[in-house]
């Protein structure tokens, strides 16, 4: 166990803390435990195992740079960015000082016919990181999938009412993830996540890839307005690569067809890929682009469409109002969470410092190819998925579940995946699969140290569960 960097855990022994206003004392474990069992429903997450006596939920409690603690005072790197947000790590005083700064101001007010100064400022900055001017108009949202609904609906709308109202028809990619709401969802290609929405939201057309997208007849790519992807790399479907050069092709086919290109980084911007933003890798500035996850720097829900001039123009015609929009769009607090976020970025020269973590990475990934149970390691800057053979198949398990005593028989129901997850635990890593594929994500500012001693972890889990596992090369 590494020295505590906080101050030691205040647990309090009343039933009432649990409800205390900022949690200033920290509440007794399992009165926590209780409380959530009785009253949470949790995303993701099978709830009767979740529920079951002899699961304790992790309830974590602090954070500090890429560390996270939780009820009972124990450390765990944050192996996957809490879910992919974190940029900076936790408790970053930049960042913190500047939402108190914008707290002692106004927390909220409307964005409908209002405007505030984090909000322009903000929106001034991120025009200002893409080249040329291509992209110059922002539209705030609340999170990924609700920025994807914005340049779906922008798109059609657009079509619709500047002359081209038969184009009503969205190309998405198979195993493609774009967000839970049910537009968004209705994009998507993974059945585990979006089968609920494939009968409403948006009519789709969906394509293995850009061969498939070329061969579409005449009368369908007629009703295209928009095809939308994640550039480089699918987060959900287990970081699955693009081949190189496909994002450039696909903006070359959108430019010739006058079909709007919508990317969707909401994963892969901000840093993670080695650039700014994904699309830099092949020098593509879309029609819209969605940001959010790291756009505060994994602080608060902020959601960022940005996208052109063209489309802009062409809701000025009376009637022609974008009627789409949310409580906290704009929010001051948000916006001065992303504009110090992105002060850092500035500061602290945090993109000079990624190609040496990146080499690292991949050379310590590298590492657990030998294990004869990892049969492919994807990496694409600081994100990676390393995947597992199984050897039994089991049924699929979206969520891992902490080991208690008397659980044994479910943990080993689940798949391999979630299995070296939670073993990872015990080695000071949080993180979670996709399926079979161990994801690895780390923040940012993450250290050469850490690095290591993430890939340490997921290698000692690996044995720990695979037993005797052994090198398939020494």
């Amino acid at each position: 166990m590494r020295k505590s960097w906080l101050s030691a855990p205040r647990f309090g022994t009343s039933s009432r803390a649990v409800g205390c206003y900022g949690c200033a004392v920290t509440p007794d474990p399992e009165e926590l435990a209780r409380a959530d069992k009785a009253h949470l429903w949790h995303p993701f997450t099978p709830m009767r195992a979740w529920c079951a006596d002899d699961h304790e939920p992790l309830a974590l409690v602090a954070g500090k740079g890429c560390t996270l603690r939780d009820q009972h005072g124990r450390e765990y790197l944050d192996g996957n960015s809490s879910i992919w947000t974190n940029i900076h790590g936790h408790n970053h005083s930049t960042i913190n000082a500047a939402i108190r700064e914008q707290l002692d101001r106004v927390a909220h007010s409307s964005f409908l016919g209002f405007t505030n100064p984090p909000a322009i400022q903000l929106a001034k900055e991120l025009v200002e990181l893409f080249p040329g001017e291509k992209l110059s108009r922002v539209f705030y949202s609340d999170d990924g999938s609700t920025a994807i609904e914005v340049a779906v609906r922008m798109a059609l709308q657009y079509w619709r009412q500047n002359g081209r109202p038969e184009r009503d028809v969205i190309v998405a990619f198979d195993r493609a993830y774009h967000g839970d709401t049910l537009g968004a969802a209705s994009l998507g290609g993974i059945p585990l996540f979006h089968k609920s929405a494939q009968q409403l939201g948006y009519e789709v057309i969906r394509v293995p890839d850009l061969d498939a997208l070329r061969r579409i007849d005449d009368a369908q790519s007629n009703r295209i307005a928009a095809v939308i992807i994640e550039p480089l790399i699918q987060g959900a479907a287990g970081m699955r690569l693009w081949p190189s050069g496909m994002l450039r092709s696909l903006d070359e086919w959108s430019r010739a067809a006058d079909v709007f290109l919508i990317l969707d980084e909401v994963m892969t911007g901000f840093g993670r890929t080695g650039k700014m933003f994904a699309c830099e890798h092949e020098g593509v500035v879309p029609d819209f682009i969605a940001l959010a996850k790291g756009l505060t720097g994994g602080y608060l829900p902020l959601a960022a469409t940005l996208t052109t001039e063209r489309v802009f123009e062409g809701f000025l015609g009376d009637g022609n109002t974008f009627f789409y929009g949310h409580s906290y769009c704009g929010n001051q607090l948000g916006c001065a969470a992303a504009l110090a976020s992105l002060h850092v970025f500035r500061e602290e020269r945090v993109m000079e410092a990624l190609a040496a973590k990146i080499s690292l990475f991949a050379e310590l990934l590298g590492e657990l190819e030998r294990f004869s149970h990892v049969s492919e390691i994807r990496q694409c800057g600081l994100i990676a998925a390393i995947e597992l053979n199984e050897p039994q198949p089991v049924s699929p398990h979206p969520s891992p579940l902490p080991k208690g005593e008397g659980e044994a028989s479910r943990t080993s129901a689940l798949p391999l995946g979630a299995r070296v997850c939670l073993a990872a635990r015990k080695h000071g890593l949080l993180t979670r699969p996709i399926l079979n594929s161990i994801i690895l994500m780390p923040p940012l500012c993450v250290t050469t140290d850490e690095l290591r001693m993430m890939i340490a972890a997921i290698r000692k889990a690996i044995t720990d569960v695979c037993g005797d596992i052994r090198l398939s090369s020494l």
